[in-house]
């Protein structure tokens, strides 16, 4: 999140994060479950989150979208809870449920009255270990899985841009792949399939609990051995390695779909944080993403939006969180009368000024106060502070690296942020992709089959 505060924030959010850090408890039970707690009492709400360290990158070619297809199977019942129950139970009890497949990681959250967290622990720690994965039922989900894909990917000019962009980036990294699956990868997919998948990584000591908002620590521990202590662990398949080679040579694709404007994105391989005590690259590439994108004053919206009017939108982006490698992204929409060409010029041009003169004292302020900022922001929010611990820990960091992140994030030089910009703006770490915009067909877009579940 970036968000313009006054730069006399910057030491007052590092205190403010110090202190939520210290409202931190963790214990490990006895299968290996690993339970977070933040205490939060301004309200009183809890959010239960169990994240589980497996994602679609797990999965191999030709088995695509097993990872999701087994989120949506998780609301189909277990003996004790029937079909549909978990939501109609969590909804009674005024409160909210979803969950989400990433590449990395697959998480299942409620958020609901804190009197309420015993219901959502018994729910959560059923389907955890008795989950009925049904043929009729896989049947059914899997059509919603598909109409799902159509609907987000197939239809959007955008997100098929992203998934071809993906497929190109990387050649041998299983981020090559769609989190939601190939459809002829779904087409083949069976119950025995998401079956395997389930009794393979859904277990205790394959998950982090966390439990954020109005509560004590020591009775969620307590709770936590109620409810999950008994699940037997067990042995968890060893996590894949995968290492994508050095990009070679510039890459390029277009990509074309029914739409109204063409669409440019430019994608320069990244590191990603594996070491927050010793790394610095991911920070200043963090920054760097600051200093392009953020608001009205960063550089390619004041140059090629405001000024040049090159663009009539425009970003930057960079996630060093992942399992994998990351990317740093140009991307934008040509003015009326400009080309996708035209703005990559000017993108270019934009990245040769900063690779040559770097960049100024005041943008780094402004960048690192914006940024630290955003962690104030979080703390408005149990379900990000559940959030954001949850996916630390999916990821191999820890909650704990959070203070020492900031700091290191407050560190970064204005020469750091132009060598990162030298060393990974350069065509043989680059990957273009244009949306080539074909006439609008005049038909209705697909839309998710009535009575569907949720979109996960």
């Amino acid at each position: 999140m970036r968000t313009g505060l006054w730069k006399w924030l910057v030491i007052p959010a590092l205190l403010f994060a110090a202190a939520a850090h210290a409202e931190v408890f963790e214990k490990t039970l006895h299968n290996g479950l690993k339970v977070v707690v933040k205490e939060d009492h301004r309200a009183p709400v809890v959010v239960q989150q169990v994240w589980y360290h497996v994602g679609s990158m797990d999965e191999w070619t030709g088995k695509t979208g097993i990872a999701h297809a087994l989120e949506h199977m998780m609301f189909k019942g277990t003996r004790s809870v029937p079909a549909g129950e978990f939501s109609k139970r969590i909804a009674a009890a005024g409160g909210r449920e979803n969950a989400f497949t990433s590449y990395d990681y697959t998480a299942y959250f409620q958020q609901l009255h804190k009197s309420k967290l015993p219901l959502a622990m018994k729910l959560e720690s059923d389907r955890m270990q008795n989950l009925l994965v049904s043929k009729k039922e896989f049947d059914k989900e899997i059509q919603v899985v598909m109409e799902e894909r159509r609907w987000r990917t197939d239809d959007q000019p955008h997100s098929l841009l992203s998934e071809q962009l993906m497929a190109t980036l990387y050649e041998q990294h299983p981020y090559h792949h769609p989190v939601i699956g190939w459809m002829s990868d779904l087409q083949k997919l069976t119950a025995d399939d998401v079956r395997a998948w389930y009794r393979r990584y859904y277990r205790p000591n394959n998950a982090v609990l966390v439990i954020a908002g109005d509560v004590d620590a020591k009775q969620v521990f307590a709770l936590a051995q109620r409810y999950y202590g008994g699940i037997p662990q067990r042995p968890v398949p060893e996590t894949q390695q995968f290492t994508e080679p050095p990009q070679i040579g510039i890459k390029r694709i277009v990509v074309k779909a029914p739409a109204e404007l063409p669409y440019l994105v430019m994608a320069y391989h990244a590191p990603t944080l594996q070491q927050p005590a010793q790394q610095w690259r991911p920070y200043a590439l963090e920054v760097l993403a600051g200093v392009l994108d953020g608001n009205d004053s960063a550089r390619l919206n004041k140059s090629l939006v405001r000024e040049q009017q090159l663009a009539s939108s425009i970003g930057a982006g960079y996630d060093p969180l992942a399992r994998g490698p990351s990317i740093f992204t140009l991307e934008g929409t040509p003015s009326e009368g400009k080309t996708a060409a035209d703005l990559e010029a000017g993108l270019r041009a934009q990245i040769g000024k900063l690779v040559k003169d770097g960049v100024s004292e005041d943008e780094l302020k402004r960048v690192k106060a914006q940024i630290t900022a955003g962690q104030v922001y979080k703390r408005d929010s149990v379900f990000y502070q559940a959030m954001e611990i949850g996916q630390l820990e999916s990821l191999g960091l820890s909650y704990k690296d959070i203070p020492l992140m900031l700091q290191k994030l407050q560190a970064v030089t204005a020469q750091q942020v132009q060598d990162v910009a030298k060393e990974f703006f350069k065509d043989d770490n680059l990957t273009v992709a244009v949306l080539d915009p074909q006439p609008l067909s005049g038909k209705p877009r697909h839309m998710m089959p009535e009575g569907g579940a949720n979109v996960r």
